[in-house]
């Protein structure tokens, strides 16, 4: 068997946000959110997976929102690009779906806590080993909790899982492993078969079941995370390249200086690789 990767937001969608798969939803929140307790027994997908949606629904940014049978809100997303602003946007999404729950003249007493729930396939808190990590508002020197706890941020970095198969105990665990090796086995590992939403999530991300638009999506999102990882390396090989090209640059004029008062301007350019132009105006500039 051949397993669709979880991680691009095509197939975390289908697998995840399916009206027909609310299960491997409620277990996944439980394993990553409540430690594998039986908290939440119920919820509503608010935007469920449609067979596929036009190329680039990506843009709400939302893989997938859920009510819970708390009343609260819960907004995931897998994100797979470490890109600029990335972070403001998470803040945002959770704030918009905090304030958005009001009409005009309803009571604040109405509003449910928001839970923003990110998956990145990159690091994100070099300060921070655990994979998971939990943010709320908190007093900035004393750090006590603020009244309500209306607000939280939970994120979960996979490259920070490096745990075996054999060494996985926890349903957390078994999920993030899910996530970040799903695409990489031909066969369900017995170690996390065992939970029966996990073998469906497997079943679900079995390629054979996937139809002719849904191959296509998900061969578009692939070429696009992989351009666009590409292009991230690009740019930061070219300035790897501009910074070390400044370096030597400024050095061969640190030596110019030196030898101003020594050779003739031929030979300094000679020596140091800079114009004459160049050593004429650090001239000058003495």
């Amino acid at each position: 068997m051949q397993f669709i990767n979880p991680k691009t937001d095509f197939a975390f969608k289908r697998i995840f946000g399916s009206e027909q798969n609310k299960d491997i939803l409620i277990s996944f929140l439980n394993g990553i959110l409540y430690e594998g307790k039986s908290t939440i027994k119920s919820l509503e997908i608010l935007n469920p997976y449609q067979v596929p949606r036009i190329r680039g629904f990506k843009d709400t940014y939302l893989d997938v929102k859920a009510v819970l049978d708390n009343e609260q809100t819960v907004i995931i997303e897998m994100q797979v690009l470490n890109v600029e602003g990335f972070e403001k946007r998470i803040l945002y999404n959770a704030a918009k779906s905090y304030s958005m729950q009001l009409e005009k003249g309803q009571d604040y007493t109405l509003l449910n806590p928001v839970i923003a729930l990110t998956i990145t396939d990159f690091k994100m808190f070099s300060n921070l080993e655990k994979p998971i990590s939990r943010f709320i508002l908190k007093e900035r020197d004393f750090l006590i909790d603020y009244t309500i706890y209306d607000l939280e941020l939970v994120f979960v970095e996979l490259p920070k899982f490096i745990k075996e198969i054999d060494e996985i105990e926890t349903l957390t665990e078994q999920w993030i492993y899910f996530l970040k090796s799903a695409s990489n086995v031909n066969e369900v590992p017995e170690k996390v078969g065992g939970v029966a939403a996990i073998r469906k999530a497997f079943e679900v991300a079995n390629i054979a079941t996937l139809n002719r638009e849904e191959l296509e999506e998900l061969e578009h999102r692939e070429i696009y995370i992989i351009d666009q990882r590409n292009a991230i390396k690009k740019a930061q090989q070219q300035g790897l390249e501009q910074g070390l090209e400044q370096g030597a640059k400024e050095k061969s004029l640190e030596i110019a200086r030196k030898l101003l008062d020594i050779l003739d301007e031929a030979t300094i350019s000679q020596t140091t690789g800079l114009s004459l132009e160049e050593i004429q105006r650090l001239k000058e500039e003495k």
